[in-house]
This record gives C-alpha cells, sequence and structure tokens, in this order.
C-alpha cells in the first residue's frame, strides 16, 4: 500500500485528554484518525495504574485513498569518510550559513554537512562561538583514499577560514 504523507494536528477527541491529542490527516486533509493520552475520566474507571496511549484509524479511508508512487535511493556501494573540523566564529554566523557555503562549494565526492555541536561559554570570547561540523565524502565508483579526501577537506576548511574570519579551534 503507497500512501502519500500523514499530517497530525491538535484535536479534541472526546476520550483523550486535551492537550495531549492529535487527529491524523492525509495530506489531502481527509482524516484518517487520531492519537493520544486516555482520559484520565475512562482511565480511573477500568483503574489503569499507569497512562494509556491509543490511536485510531480508519482502514477504509486509508485504502481508498489516492496511491504515490514510493521513491528510494539505493544505498551506497562504497563506504563514506568523515571529517570534522572546529571552526571558532562570529556568533552572528549560523550552522545554515556554514552549510550553505560548504554546498555551493561543488567539492568532489562531498556527500554531505552536519551539525555535530555548538559550544559559547567558558575560554571562549564572548562574540564568538565553536561550531563542529562533520563533512562526508563518497564516490559512487570506488573507495576513497584518505590522502585524495584529506586534500579535499583542507581547501574546504581554507575556504571557510577565509569566507567566515573563522579560526581552527
Amino acid at each position: 500500500m503507497k500512501l502519500g504523507p500523514l499530517s497530525f494536528s491538535k484535536a479534541s477527541v472526546k476520550h483523550l485528554r486535551e492537550g495531549q491529542a492529535a487527529s491524523i490527516a492525509l495530506a489531502d486533509g481527509t482524516a484518517v484518525g487520531s492519537i493520544g493520552r486516555l482520559a484520565e475520566s475512562i482511565a480511573t474507571s477500568y483503574k489503569f495504574r499507569q497512562p494509556v496511549y491509543l490511536a485510531e484509524l480508519d482502514i477504509t479511508a486509508l485504502l481508498d485513498s489516492e496511491s504515490r508512487s514510493t521513491q528510494y535511493a539505493a544505498l551506497p556501494r562504497y563506504p563514506s569518510v568523515v571529517r570534522d573540523v572546529t571552526l571558532l566564529v562570529s556568533r552572528d554566523v549560523s550552522f545554515a550559513d556554514l552549510a550553505q557555503f560548504v554546498d555551493s562549494e561543488q567539492i568532489a565526492n562531498y556527500a554531505g554537512v552536519m551539525l555535530v555541536g555548538t559550544y559559547e561559554g567558558k575560554n571562549i570570547p564572548e562574540d564568538k562561538r565553536s561550531i563542529t561540523l562533520r563533512m562526508q565524502y563518497r564516490s559512487d565508483e570506488r573507495t576513497l583514499r584518505d590522502e585524495e579526501v584529506e586534500e579535499r577537506h583542507r581547501g574546504l576548511i581554507d575556504s571557510l577560514l577565509i569566507k567566515f574570519g573563522a579560526k581552527l579551534h
């Protein structure tokens, strides 16, 4: 069965606790169920000792909904190589700024960047923050060698240092 994305929104369902209930709908807005915590009045009448959560789905509505094709990508055949870098940047530089710049550099075999963490506080100047990025490199044709990844990664780091006035931390 191929379904479109489901959405959840706050709901008021008489047998569910207010504020802890949601209605479930298809992408076109068709309601197909509800989910949430059972109301106290009902839970105590059955002498439940712990909170009870439940979900209700209208299977007929799900089956009658428009089918959507499933899109997938094959798992990578060759392993990725990961490199981390920690930069000391101005507080007004966001991860989104850094990620957008990294993506725009169009480095060979670059597969993505993610945020590892940020730090502001002791041993960091007031107007700065430490941001750790994780870059991933992968080739679809072969396993990458450390030397070539290191060369590309070093070039990317140099570009980041220049563009954002950053320092390695």
